[in-house]
């Protein structure tokens, strides 16, 4: 594994972190009537807060980006998942709660999972599907399941709503990396005119919006700890579908391997979810402020 993509990689992971903690601090002010529709970025642009958290997240992106550019999804996507580790590190200053077992354990499985899907799987890269059906099935299939996880947070929004709107999120968000690395390889190939003549970028931008209209969303209406676990699942096990599916990702098949991989991933979750409900999470939410639906928007 390159230095320079670790160092990009928890670089990205640690901004991305950092970033939802302000972003979901600003967004439980927001009015709930704002729930699902763009109108809801245009209100929270006027809370510096979110704007430090949307900057954060920017350059996170960017660092990924670059980070994605140089290694292969299947290796950037499990480090980015790390976001959670910082998240939690900002949370307990604001929180002043200590780990406990909760907290290292969980903290020892995401790092012990990402660890051992690395080392099992020794993802490299490959010759990327030429096959335009086989792009379509696997990005379809996950905007398709994003589409219809929102679908049912609508019905359900303040109870089972945020998780639902976060893992929807997770699966836009992993797509919208995998359509990054393509989209910087077209660039590289051919400078900003092969880069622009391609519908690659754009799909990356409306990824980019609609995931964001959607963490915000969940953000406002539940606890950090209700939608940030299922975000940070979701997306690195989209973008490994996404690397492996059609960018040529390629990852070891042997049984001791697929079974170390499959555990590490399992293991990544798991530690997402212990992190993610730790009492040191922010746990401020929309419904402890019921009068908030009735602000002005």
């Amino acid at each position: 594994m390159s230095v320079l993509v670790l160092i990009l990689a928890v670089s990205a992971a640690c901004c991305l972190g950092f970033g939802f903690v302000l972003q979901q601090n600003a967004a439980r002010q927001a009015p709930l009537s704002d729930f699902l529709s763009p109108r809801l970025l245009l209100d929270l642009m006027r809370i510096p807060r979110w704007l430090g958290g949307i900057g954060l997240m920017v350059a996170g992106m960017v660092l990924g980006a670059i980070a994605l550019g140089q290694g292969e999804v299947s290796l950037v996507e499990p480090l980015l998942a790390t976001n959670l580790l910082f998240a939690l590190a900002l949370s307990r200053k604001q929180t002043k709660q200590p780990l406990g077992r909760q907290g290292w354990a969980g903290l020892a499985l995401l790092a012990g999972g990402v660890s051992a899907f690395i080392v099992a799987g020794e993802p490299r890269g490959g010759t990327a599907v030429t096959d335009p059906l086989r792009h379509w099935l696997i990005i379809g299939a996950m905007v398709g399941l994003a589409l219809l996880l929102t679908t049912y947070a609508k019905r359900s929004r303040l109870s089972a709503g945020p998780v639902l709107l976060a893992l929807a999120a997770g699966l836009l968000y992993g797509v919208q990396d995998a359509l990054t690395r393509v989209s910087g390889q077209r660039f590289s190939e051919g400078g900003l005119a092969e880069l622009l003549t391609g519908w690659q970028p754009y799909a990356v931008l409306a990824l980019g919006v609609t995931g964001l209209v959607l963490v915000q969303s969940a953000f406002e209406t539940a606890p950090l700890r209700m939608s940030l676990p299922a975000l940070t699942a979701a997306q690195p096990l989209a973008g490994i579908v996404c690397g492996v599916g059609f960018l040529g990702d390629r990852l070891r098949t042997d049984t001791g391997a697929l079974t170390w991989e499959a555990v590490g991933l399992a293991a990544v979750v798991a530690g997402i979810v212990l992190l993610g409900m730790h009492p040191a999470m922010p746990s401020g939410a929309a419904q402890s402020e019921p009068a908030r639906d009735l602000q002005p928007s």
